[in-house]
């Protein structure tokens, strides 16, 4: 896969994780794409490891990187939320 469906699959993903986690309104899109990508690699460690390898199609490569930036968005939450 090259770094433009890289690109394109994280900016999904990582659109998708942040409407889901509800941080989307305070997050830019390059932060999304990072967040894909970064969700993407995460996702593929832990499937892999969990011996759930996807087929790397878009989709499967889309599941993937959303389970993956939903994952990293829960962490962030837990660690940098908001202290009241």
């Amino acid at each position: 896969m090259n770094i433009i469906w890289w690109i394109i699959i994280g900016g999904i993903a990582g659109w998708m994780a942040s409407k889901v986690m509800d941080t989307g309104d305070r997050q830019g899109c390059l932060f999304d794409i990072i967040l894909g990508i970064l969700g993407g690699m995460l996702g593929g460690w832990l499937l892999t490891n969990l011996g759930l390898g996807m087929q790397q199609d878009f989709w499967g490569s889309l599941f993937t990187a959303f389970l993956g930036a939903v994952l990293l968005l829960f962490i962030r939450k837990q660690f940098f939320g908001r202290r009241r």
